[in-house]
């Protein structure tokens, strides 16, 4: 314990000169791709020959329905397919066994399945997968707004609840914005970059991954290191959610919804200052969304 507490305090108090040091933005995303993409192989590539599983279908007019699926390949998703554009279109999330499912994560046995929309009766487990969604939206947004030999730290995402009226983003800039005050015309800029990646329609791809391919993942990043071992040790299983949506990869405290293109009206609203904090100057951005279904 004593040595972990040692190396934390060497790790921020040279992070100014790791970030001089650090790659630049774009080279990041593609060694975080580049692993990404190499621990994806290696999961599919347990399931060498197709095994079938069941799929008990529940919820209005699937009670009873049962699909023979791919284990280790098919999704939810794939399992919407089967039945109809409805289901395709207006999918956000599923419940597998009882527990949130991202609609893109394989099901690895034969389980119970349920396809959660934005008008159930009880929209929460949505409401909630779509706010953190905007928030890590809003981040892919911010790491690419500036130059790119400008860093920006994506920091732990605040789990804001969806009856606050509004999503957030905490981050740290590079230090020499730090006097930046961003203008009307900034904030219009952001939420442009936002609504390009949502008529993109992109997928955030799920993968859930021991915490040594995460720390590779963000082995740039002391503060994203500090994240996943934060995270690891409160997963029941030890591991910790990546996402990746278009070439952006980024650490999940819950489940997102399946795509960029669910989000509708979006708008970045504001960025506050925090102060000083143990990575930098740290900022909170926070925006405003509707999704598709509830215009």
């Amino acid at each position: 314990m004593v040595t972990r507490t040692v190396c934390q305090v060497f790790q921020r108090r040279f992070a100014s000169t790791a970030a001089a040091l650090r790659p630049s933005t774009a080279e990041v995303r593609s060694q975080r791709n580049a692993v990404f993409s190499r621990e994806q192989a290696r999961q599919r590539a347990l399931y060498p020959r197709i095994e079938k599983i069941e799929v008990s279908m529940m919820g209005p007019g699937l009670d009873g329905t049962l699909l023979i699926m791919n284990k280790g390949m098919s999704t939810p998703l794939s399992c919407a397919r089967h039945l109809t554009e409805h289901h395709m279109s207006n999918s956000a999330l599923a419940i597998v066994d009882g527990e949130p499912w991202p609609l893109h994560q394989p099901l690895i046995h034969s389980c119970t399945l349920t396809l959660l929309t934005f008008k159930d009766s009880d929209p929460s487990l949505v409401n909630q997968a779509y706010w953190r969604s905007c928030a890590a939206l809003l981040g892919q947004v911010l790491e690419t707004a500036f130059k790119d030999d400008y860093t920006v730290e994506l920091l732990s995402t605040p789990e804001v609840p969806v009856t606050s009226g509004a999503f957030c983003c905490d981050v740290v800039f590079d230090p020499r914005l730090d006097s930046w005050t961003p203008s009307e015309e900034s904030l219009r800029s952001l939420t442009q970059g936002a609504q390009q990646l949502i008529h993109q329609n992109l997928a955030w791809e799920p993968l859930e991954v021991a915490p040594s391919v995460a720390l590779e993942v963000f082995s740039h990043s002391s503060c994203k290191q500090e994240e996943v071992e934060q995270k690891a040790s409160h997963s029941p299983k030890g591991t910790v959610m990546l996402y990746r949506c278009g070439d952006h990869v980024l650490l999940s405290g819950g489940p997102l919804v399946a795509r960029t293109g669910l989000c509708s009206q979006y708008e970045v609203t504001a960025l506050h200052s925090l102060g000083k904090g143990p990575w930098g100057h740290h900022r909170r951005a926070q925006g405003l969304s509707l999704p598709l279904q509830l215009q």
